[in-house]
């Protein structure tokens, strides 16, 4: 699973008010070489939580993005590279996403997040 997707998913357990980000259980992490993309890369960067990225790519073992950012960093081929590999490189293969306000897990295995709901939870 990519940090792309991972910033997209939440927790939908009925009830919860608070399921994003969900937690990373890092199991095993493979990199994936990918071409980069730079038209696409400007376009996804308003659409991503950058806080919560950055602490997902942290917990895989990547802590080269900075902290804070702002649109004029899209200009930066250094910032271009390091942002590529962290959202779509980088890939949680085995492990677990949690949520933070139940801490229920959800299985992420062959790189797929299992994000199925048990019946009392919908």
């Amino acid at each position: 699973m990519r940090l792309l997707t991972h910033n997209m998913l939440s927790s939908n357990i009925k009830g919860v008010t608070d399921g994003f980000p969900l937690k990373i259980e890092a199991g095993k992490v493979v990199e994936k070489e990918v071409d980069m993309n730079t038209d696409f890369l400007k376009n996804i960067f308003t659409k991503i939580e950058w806080k919560p990225f950055v602490e997902a790519a942290k917990t895989l073992g990547y802590s080269e993005l900075p902290e804070d950012v702002d649109p004029s960093l899209l200009d930066s081929q250094d910032f271009l590279t390091k942002f590529h590999h962290a959202l779509l490189e980088i890939h949680l293969e085995e492990g677990a996403l949690v949520c933070p306000e139940t801490g229920r897990k959800f299985p992420v295995s062959k790189g797929i997040p299992n994000m199925l709901l048990h019946e009392d939870e919908v």
